[in-house]
């Protein structure tokens, strides 16, 4: 591969990289939060230590002294549930603390596991998106690389004609390229984790159709709203990379998506197209990677879920992914999610 390719790949993958070690440090134990959080962790094993003989003390002498000089003329049971009431509310007043701050230190937990769990999908969103631009955008220019070698090398011979039937070779691959990047760009202004999966999909849909001349069917939205934001991110991109195959390989002319509730925890959707289909047991052609049904794969199986392709030729092609259902508990996890699903 050309070498001025490989760094133009790698150097923004090297400053994410960074970015995410920052990030990683800073959610580390050792900032103020945490700190604070041990000191606390101290105070309690302390006072867990010391109140119980306090109290115990306490209560000994406050039922020796009320019995013998303030409450003289009290029998001494009463006298005892009445210093018995007041050290029962002292203990309720200490076991409110000590359930305040395990309350506290648990949020805490909590969030920082979230943070995490954002961060990782982060990461691994952005692993998963410079493969896929070294694997298929890096790749097809590297072919024109060389096939612009070869048209030089043809000209250089007079071989007018041939180079002009390699010309219209690269002006295919051109146009084949110039999409994907175009619609790789509109994949990453998605936003949604603030729109929700219908909407999204609708308005990608309408984008789709208005480029490419493809009509797009949506049924079933009601089944997909409010999921969480990580999943629907992931059936976003699985969505949108089954419409990129149907784009250039099924020569279809219409294509309907399907969000249904196979069961009440699993939610599935299908992609189905009227195409030129494919046999599935054919062997796979070498000169052409599956890296769109790899990734879509990798997604479905990252929420764990199960993902199948059926086809045959001349009858499309038909794309079922189930996935567990899930819905956010709180408004705050969504926020705390809603990072990763950008």
């Amino acid at each position: 591969m050309n070498p001025r390719f490989g760094s133009a790949v790698s150097s923004p993958k090297l400053w994410a990289m960074a970015d995410d070690r920052a990030r990683l440090r800073a959610a580390a134990p050792g900032t103020a939060d945490s700190q604070v959080s041990r000191r606390e962790l101290r105070q309690l094993k302390w006072l867990t230590a010391l109140v119980p003989g306090a109290v115990v003390l306490i209560y000994e002498s406050a039922r020796q002294e009320a019995l013998e000089h303030i409450l003289p003329a009290l029998p001494p049971q009463y006298g005892n549930v009445v210093i018995w009431v007041l050290v029962l509310v002292l203990t309720y007043a200490f076991s409110a603390f000590v359930f305040r701050v395990v309350e506290r230190l648990q949020a805490q937990a909590m969030a920082r596991s979230r943070d995490v769990a954002t961060l990782g999908a982060v990461v691994e969103e952005r692993a998963r998106l410079s493969r896929e631009l070294h694997d298929g955008l890096a790749q097809l220019v590297a072919y024109m690389l060389v096939r612009l070698d070869t048209v030089t090398g043809l000209i250089a011979a007079n071989r007018g004609q041939e180079a002009l039937i390699e010309l219209e070779r690269m002006r295919v691959v051109t146009d084949d390229l110039y999409q994907d990047v175009r619609e790789s760009i509109s994949e990453l202004r998605t936003r949604v984790s603030e729109r929700g999966l219908p909407a999204t999909v609708r308005e990608f849909v309408d984008e789709y159709e208005d480029r490419h001349g493809i009509t797009v069917r949506l049924e079933g939205d009601d089944a997909a709203r409010d999921l969480e934001p990580l999943v629907a991110f992931q059936l976003l991109r699985v969505i949108q990379e089954a419409l990129a195959n149907v784009r250039k390989h099924a020569r279809a002319h219409t294509a309907t998506i399907t969000c249904s509730q196979r069961a009440p925890d699993v939610l599935q959707v299908t992609i189905r197209d009227d195409g030129r289909g494919f046999d599935p047991a054919a062997p796979a052609d070498p000169t052409r990677k599956s890296f769109g049904l790899a990734s879509m794969r990798e997604r479905v199986e990252a929420l764990g879920g199960e993902i199948s392709i059926d086809s045959t030729p001349g009858a499309g092609t038909l794309v079922s992914a189930s996935v567990p259902l899930q819905r956010p508990a709180t408004a705050g996890t969504d926020g705390l999610l809603a990072a990763a699903a950008r």
